[in-house]
């Protein structure tokens, strides 16, 4: 089949959801991307109608499988349907292209409790460091990369923002969608100019809070 000028084989995709029809649970939903495009889906009951052809979000579980060739855990994702669920990520190949494989879940669906980080192996040029998570100040997504920083210090990592958010221990907190912070380094929250909030933590640095993440920030320090 013939798809944005992208010549995809249709038995090979379909030998796919013969396979995975196997032992995929009823509710979910799978898609394939190729070339930065979505090339098919097969959809459940549960979800809504994806356009073949569309192109995949820059912030994707696909986007994120075809950059790093490896899979992801299961995470909260919007990037689709605009709506939140559960998806997994998987590298594979279609006709000896490089491919992702998206598995897309309900909202409801409850993935299994994992053990939280004990420490984030971070990278410096050529060098790499685990880091112990309790020394970590905060984490920061830029430029389509993650760094976390720990004693002043900057580290690299291949873990996103949202993978880290499903193993981090509780005193980790979602700020931004660029931040996430260790509430024990929070010197004061104030506002600025503006009234939004910012939060300054021990080290001197200052983090904005985005409006969608005020109240989980409230409730989490009962402020």
């Amino acid at each position: 089949m013939e798809i944005n000028n992208l010549h995809v084989s249709k038995e090979k995709v379909e030998q796919f959801k013969i396979l995975l029809e196997d032992w995929l649970p009823k509710e979910a939903s799978f898609a394939i991307a190729v070339d930065n495009m979505y090339v098919y889906y097969a959809p459940s009951n549960h979800h809504l109608h994806l356009d073949i052809g569309k192109n995949i979000h820059p912030d994707s579980i696909a986007a994120r499988v075809l950059e790093t060739r490896t899979k992801t855990e299961p995470i909260i994702d919007n990037s689709i349907f605009n709506i939140p669920y559960y998806a997994m990520g998987y590298p594979i190949y279609l006709d000896e292209l490089e491919a992702a494989l998206v598995i897309i879940l309900p909202s409801t669906y409850i993935p299994k409790k994992q053990e939280p980080y004990k420490f984030l192996t971070g990278k410096q040029e050529e060098d790499w460091t685990p880091i112990p998570i309790e020394q970590i100040s905060h984490i920061e997504s830029l430029q389509k990369r993650t760094w976390f920083y720990a004693q002043n210090e900057q580290y690299k990592t291949n873990i996103t923002l949202k993978e880290l958010q499903t193993k981090l221990p509780e005193c980790f907190l979602r700020i931004h969608r660029s931040y996430i912070l260790n509430i024990y380094f929070i010197k004061k929250i104030s506002r600025d100019l503006a009234s939004n909030f910012v939060i300054e933590l021990k080290n001197g640095a200052e983090l904005p809070v985005s409006q969608s993440y005020i109240n989980e920030l409230r409730k989490a320090l009962g402020f």
